[in-house]
């Protein structure tokens, strides 16, 4: 299940929950004041890391390897 943040307006907390992913969009009620939390986006932890993904294939244009200059 994966893990979402939540974010209370009227206490200013943030609040962390695993739910399914059926149940994302549904309203958090905040534990302290109880009211209705609004979910935020996080920052994803994928990275493209190297240069390996991009040489082989996936760039717009061929580069020129020195034999053909």
């Amino acid at each position: 299940m994966p893990l979402y943040s939540y974010h209370c307006e009227q206490c200013d907390e943030v609040y962390e929950n695993m739910r399914s992913i059926k149940q994302r969009d549904v309203k958090l009620i905040c534990p302290q004041c109880k009211e209705s939390c609004t979910r935020i986006l996080d920052l994803s932890s994928f990275q493209l890391k190297g240069g390996g993904w991009y040489n082989d294939g996936y760039s717009s244009k061929k580069q020129k390897t020195k034999k053909e200059e």
